[in-house]
């Protein structure tokens, strides 16, 4: 019986073990496409944080521009939401946050409107199409974040926008801190908000000289913006998932390093226990023999 529990024993290592090669494995993958999608999210910022600047300092300027993706409606009938979640799991609690501040958001919004999901991630599209509230789906992206796949994503919430499909959209995604840190984040995305027109404003941009008008840059820069603003998401979002799934394999290998310590301990005591029992039936049978020999 002894044998059978150690054997039982090697056999639960063995397969903890095999676990654990596979989760460091994967921690290493991680913690290598990590570096280059931080990379990438950090060198996008600059860009993104340039445009908006270009987009407030021509606004300010051309605020008599009219344009569809400006125009706020007064009758909001649907609100979409871009969500970005990771085609795969093993990350945590990445995608179940981002997925839990969508709902979340939804249900906070007290007005009789309905809602639809863009979902840009297999495991977001799973989730809302249970509930059939997905409207169109982007996933098996690839981890290698690509601008043309979030333009394509833009062009659809414009068109969608335009016809009068969309009234308010809006992109939740995991905003990357660091490697331990991700903040599920709400951003709107349309209408696009321009900033108030005031005395400051306009004569702090004045001085410059647009060439075309500033009313021609501002209606062509309009959409790129939309394109922008998910790509950088996107790549936020592909950052935070790969430091996620990083930490969770991380703390996934410590716990099978506890868990084979703790199951060699119980076998090295199960072991111990049949040699004291083979200890004391070989003694007691030599009592035994000394005993008849008398």
């Amino acid at each position: 019986m002894a044998g059978a529990g150690v054997r039982e024993f090697k056999r639960r290592i063995r397969s903890v073990k095999n676990t654990q090669q596979i989760t460091k494995a994967m921690k290493m993958v991680a913690a290598a496409k990590l570096r280059r999608a931080q990379e990438s999210a950090e060198a996008s910022r600059p860009y993104t944080e340039t445009l908006q600047g270009t987009l407030a300092r021509l606004t300010a300027v051309a605020y008599d521009v009219t344009h569809p993706l400006l125009e706020k409606r007064e009758d909001i009938l649907k609100v979409g939401y871009i969500v970005v979640t990771a085609d795969r799991g093993l990350c945590g609690a990445f995608n179940s946050n981002i997925i839990r501040l969508t709902v979340q958001t939804i249900t906070e919004d007290t007005r009789d409107v309905d809602h639809g999901i863009i979902a840009v991630g297999r495991k977001g599209r799973d989730f809302f199409r249970k509930r059939g509230e997905v409207d169109a789906e982007f996933v098996n992206l690839g981890d290698n974040v690509s601008y043309a796949d979030a333009r394509e994503i833009g062009q659809y919430i414009v068109n969608a926008y335009e016809n009068e499909e969309l009234d308010e959209v809006y992109i939740v995604y995991g905003k990357f801190i660091n490697a331990l840190r991700q903040v599920p984040t709400v951003v709107k995305v349309l209408p696009i908000d321009p900033p108030t027109k005031d005395e400051e404003v306009e004569e702090r941009y004045v001085e410059y000289i647009y060439e075309p008008s500033a009313e021609e840059i501002l209606l062509t820069l309009l959409p790129r913006y939309i394109g922008s603003q998910i790509y950088n998401a996107m790549l936020e979002s592909k950052a935070s998932e790969f430091g996620a799934r990083m930490t969770a394999m991380g703390n996934a290998t410590e716990n099978a390093g506890e868990i084979i310590d703790s199951l060699t301990l119980k076998m090295n005591n199960v072991r111990q226990a049949a040699i004291t029992d083979e200890i004391l039936d070989i003694v007691g049978g030599a009592e035994a023999l000394k005993k008849g020999g008398k």
